[in-house]
């Protein structure tokens, strides 16, 4: 995959997590200006939310390819490895060539944030590649968001719910005009369902800008088929993904055939979201409310046979209503702890639990040993779910699957360090 100057960008990168998340576009512009200006060589699509913006991502990617297009796919955070954060088409960028590029970044003296090295990274890796259309997850909010220095073709927003709400806002309004800040003058806004408060937030911002709003059901359709990404929540996201392909195509001079938009539906990957590992184990980043209610929805499809769940939460989450939603569905709870610095102990974890009758509960101080403790618990033909942060998914997917590991760990400083 890469080797020494990959494991030393890594490291390098790493200790830029002391200057934590600052939000605001002035530096990530000041180095792609240093830089020639990569953002403005590839055509974006960019989308935000508080929960489904990977997925719609991760399938809008999918479509474009299946419709020939040579596109860029940035998404975060990762999984097991920075890499999979620029794909090119559906590869992940070469670890090696990254850290030549982060050396063009560095050059340019610009004292960029971890999230802002990320998305600088992929401008560049993008343009330099010749891509076509880059698919842009936001990553924090929208309206200062590094991401939000593209030049889209089209955006969109999957939900609006409270996380986050620290930075972003305490109401689902002032979050909703945060997320809509990504919103550009004359450029279509595809917009999932929420809430009044919420739509109307949206509804003015993008007037505001001139950017035309365009909801699901009213000005756009349902998707017109099936995605291989579980949950009936897909649904939804499918309509934004097939929506954002349609625009970009055209912006192209592209054709979307139906059969394009079947086959990039049906080929979507999207690792550790509603991810079945065997028949007994399944693996899912709920990590806030919303996000719980989906994983809830999913579980209660199911036959009701015996289930443990593995949890583990970094801090400055909604704890407390995950595990009101969660822990009923269960007849065991196991509380671990990531290899993030910020996640919190199992102790913390368990202090958080519903108060009345429960599961039984248990702790593992790794989550490796939890998920063996949770597999012994159900027997054979039980049920073991693991959920909450994606550091816990991540850790487990790379046990089980045998998939590889970055030689350094390192992943986002915590958004509360703005």
């Amino acid at each position: 995959m890469a080797g020494a100057r990959y494991a030393d960008f890594l490291a390098r990168l790493d200790r830029t997590r002391t200057l934590g998340v600052a939000l605001g576009l002035e530096r990530t512009r000041s180095a792609l200006d240093r830089l020639g200006n990569p953002e403005r060589r590839v055509a974006a699509v960019q989308i935000a939310g508080t929960n489904g913006k990977g997925s719609v991502a991760a399938m809008t990617d999918a479509i474009l390819r299946a419709a020939g297009v040579h596109t860029g796919l940035f998404t975060s955070p990762h999984l097991s490895r920075f890499t999979e954060r620029i794909r090119i088409q559906g590869r992940e960028i070469d670890g090696d060539h990254l850290a030549e590029l982060y050396d063009a970044i560095v050059a340019t003296a610009i004292p960029l944030t971890y999230y802002e090295i990320g998305t600088v990274l992929a401008f560049a890796a993008y343009a330099e590649a010749g891509v076509e259309l880059m698919v842009l997850e936001t990553g924090l909010g929208g309206r200062l968001d590094a991401a939000t220095t593209c030049h889209p073709v089209a955006t969109a927003i999957t939900s609006i719910g409270f996380d986050h709400a620290e930075i972003l806002g305490s109401s689902l309004a002032a979050i909703a005009r945060e997320k809509a800040g990504i919103a550009k003058p004359d450029i279509p806004l595809f917009l999932a369902p929420v809430a009044r408060q919420a739509d109307q937030a949206i509804a003015e911002v993008a007037a505001a800008v001139g950017a035309p709003v365009l909801r699901l059901a009213t000005d756009f359709p349902e998707a017109p088929f099936p995605t291989a990404l579980p949950g009936a929540h897909q649904h939804t996201n499918a309509a934004l993904a097939v929506a954002l392909a349609r625009t970009a195509t055209t912006h192209l001079g592209r054709a979307l055939a139906p059969s394009m938009v079947q086959a990039g539906l049906r080929d979507v990957v999207w690792p550790g979201r509603l991810e079945w590992l065997g028949d007994h184990v399944l693996i899912d980043c709920a990590h806030n409310a919303e996000s719980a209610v989906t994983l809830a929805n999913t579980l209660d499809r199911l036959p009701r046979g015996r289930r443990a769940l593995v949890v583990s939460v970094v801090a400055g989450k909604a704890v407390k209503a995950m595990l009101a939603i969660l822990a009923p569905r269960f007849d065991l709870v196991i509380f671990t702890r990531s290899a993030s610095p910020r996640a919190l102990g199992p102790s913390e974890l368990a202090a958080a639990m519903p108060a009345g009758p429960g599961p039984r509960t248990d702790v593992a101080d790794e989550p490796l040993r939890g998920l063996a403790t949770a597999r012994e618990a159900v027997g054979a033909d039980g049920l073991v779910v693991v959920a909450g942060s994606i550091f816990l998914v991540g850790d487990v997917r790379a046990a089980l699957t045998g998939e590889p590991r970055d030689p350094v760990l390192t992943s986002d400083p915590p958004a509360t360090s703005v």
